[in-house]
């Protein structure tokens, strides 16, 4: 099943079931008027919801309409939630490699990851607006889910069970105000502005061999300017799975439905994959060249993000979004 979120109804949106090729959609509210309540009641509703995926996708919903990914808002407009992991520890490794730093052995069973601002979700086409391109803009692409209700402790095998739908997302970062943020000991705050997410969800079950092992195993397609940067499998190299990232955001806390848990930036040991961001591709430019060689974005350049099946359709839908400089 796939839904998405128009941009009407209000600041949380509109909720839409959307067909399997991602052509057609209809609105749902006599099950729920936003995604967010629909995950608030996700055991009561799905059912109603897969009814009306199956008679949209046999051509017997008459309010259907044609979609248009450009009047999508992200799925959750506001989340409750937004933790993004590192669940590719090759990538951090090589970051670490590139200056110079040993990376504890502690990073390979333990989790990293921080809590982002979620009450602003950009669209999937929504524009990236910054004011300085001096911030170093750069983009992550990477894979999330949504869960249900998690209780605190919950173990990784049955976090698995909470996790309700899967999505892309351009967790967009800012190198060059990290380190002075993390030289505080305090974390991220203006380096991470607000993430883009793909224009639909889906549930595992519709991923069909693609998802197994709390895992989405097929490439992730980045493009900078038309240009193919990076396709690395999203289910190779990936170290701490969907449900051990869940349980270790909820080691001491819940995490109340519509929490969203990204991935970190896909990355394979192959680096004949490409790169999932700019920044693994300039520490490997160090590696080899002794200086990085690509530049951070600038006003104007544009990238997509995209993951397609066995049969070469797409999945999510694209992000598509254009670095725009910011006026106040």
């Amino acid at each position: 099943m796939k839904l998405a979120t128009l941009k009407e109804g209000g600041r949380d949106g509109t909720l839409i079931v959307v067909s399997e090729d991602l052509t057609r959609a209809v609105r749902v509210p006599q099950i729920a008027s936003t995604l967010q309540q629909a995950l608030d009641h996700w055991e009561r509703v799905q059912p109603a919801l897969r009814r009306v995926y199956g008679a949209l996708n046999d051509l017997q919903a008459p309010a259907a309409f044609d979609l248009d990914p450009r009047v999508l808002a992200a799925p959750l407009p506001r989340a409750y939630q937004w933790v993004d992991g590192s669940a590719y520890v090759n990538h951090v490794e090589l970051v670490r490699k590139a200056r110079g730093a040993e990376m504890p052995p502690s990073f390979w069973t333990d989790p990293l990851m921080y809590q982002g601002g979620s009450d602003a979700m950009l669209g999937p086409h929504d524009p990236i607006l910054l004011a300085d391109e001096a911030w170093g803009i750069d983009f992550e692409a990477e894979v999330a889910v949504i869960t249900d209700d998690v209780p605190m402790g919950v173990t990784p095998e049955a976090a698995r069970g909470h996790i309700k739908l899967v999505t892309l997302v351009n967790d967009v970062s800012l190198r060059n105000l990290i380190p002075g943020e993390l030289a505080k000991g305090f974390g991220f705050f203006h380096s991470k502005p607000a993430s883009a997410f793909a224009p639909v969800m889906v549930t595992p079950d519709a991923l069909g061999d693609a998802w197994k092992g709390g895992k989405l195993h097929r490439p992730l397609l980045s493009w900078r300017n038309d240009e193919l940067f990076g396709q690395p499998d999203a289910g190779v190299d990936m170290t701490f799975d969907f449900g051990t990232l869940i349980a270790h955001a909820a080691k001491t806390r819940v995490l109340s439905a519509g929490s969203i848990v990204g991935s970190g930036t896909v990355s394979n040991v192959d680096r004949s994959t490409g790169s999932s961001c700019i920044a693994e591709r300039r520490m490997l430019e160090i590696i080899e060249h002794g200086e990085a060689r690509t530049p951070f974005l600038r006003f104007g350049e544009h990238v997509r993000f995209e993951m397609k099946d066995a049969a070469g359709r797409s999945i999510f839908g694209a992000i598509q979004q254009e670095v725009k400089k910011y006026e106040a």
